[in-house]
């Protein structure tokens, strides 16, 4: 199918759910459905917008649910590549627990769900689509291209929480801040709206500290391990790793959300 005969168009309320077959469209056309509708676009230079308000987007998704953005996000096209960007104040949750925030993430094609978190309990589903032409896939895997102004590190849901618990006085802008203490970790942590479970100050230190040896082996990060600095440690190692993932934009202020608190 040409370009010029699949037009952008308007996914009317009630269309069927993406996950199953949609309609015939070029190879690379994007669709994008909510409950109100959504919206589809063939691989052109685009812009498409969803958010909570339904007079200024392409896609309306939590309309009656404040928390979430009045323009949410973007899906950008330059002409073949679709990528997702997040431009409102809920982190947007991709399939693996990846949370996208300050950054962008190349949409692969087949079916991704992406799900917009409320501080009130709720979840807000968008479904997407990207048609290559072939069956229908499931976009599962967590190792689509992301960017941004450095290199991003992918966090699960939990690993998100546990750090921006440990730099909250960073996201929040302290002027002199430090790695919060690990009882005040974990007590931020299991009074969270969106806590999954519960946390103690040596579950969230084993993770902290898995995460610093990751990042140390297997991206080459210095300055995370006890062996590379001289004692006395104390916070060196943590406050290193909070630059490291502020540096690349991996945690924002955005993320404070998770916990309840306002960045």
């Amino acid at each position: 199918m040409k370009h010029l005969d699949f037009p952008p168009q308007m996914l009317p309320p009630g269309t069927r759910s993406l996950f199953g077959e949609v309609p015939p469209a070029p190879p690379g056309t994007i669709f994008v459905l909510a409950e109100e509708g959504g919206y589809a676009v063939p691989p052109r230079r685009y812009t498409l917008l969803f958010g909570r308000d339904r007079d200024v987007v392409h896609v309306a998704v939590g309309t009656n649910d404040p928390h979430v953005s009045r323009k949410q996000g973007l899906f950008i096209c330059a002409g073949q590549e679709w990528w997702l960007r997040n431009t409102g104040v809920r982190p947007i949750e991709l399939p693996g627990s990846i949370l996208l925030t300050g950054h962008e993430r190349r949409m692969e094609p087949g079916f991704t769900p992406l799900l917009i978190r409320s501080s009130q309990r709720r979840s807000h589903l968008l479904e997407v689509r990207v048609t290559d032409g072939g069956p229908p896939e499931v976009a599962w895997s967590t190792n689509a291209l992301t960017k941004g102004p450095d290199d991003v590190y992918e966090l699960s849901l939990s690993q998100r929480m546990v750090l921006t618990a440990l730099a909250q006085q960073y996201l929040i802008g302290d002027p002199y801040p430090q790695p919060v203490s690990w009882r005040q970790v974990a007590d931020s942590l299991n009074q969270a709206p969106s806590v999954e479970r519960a946390w103690t100050q040596k579950s969230a230190e084993h993770m902290v500290s898995e995460i610093r040896r990751v990042m140390s082996q297997e991206r080459g990060v210095r300055g995370l391990l006890r062996s590379e600095l001289g004692e006395p440690v104390g916070n060196v190692l943590n406050h290193n790793l909070i630059m490291e993932l502020l540096r690349t934009t991996t945690l924002t202020s955005q993320d404070l959300c998770l916990l309840g608190l306002d960045g």
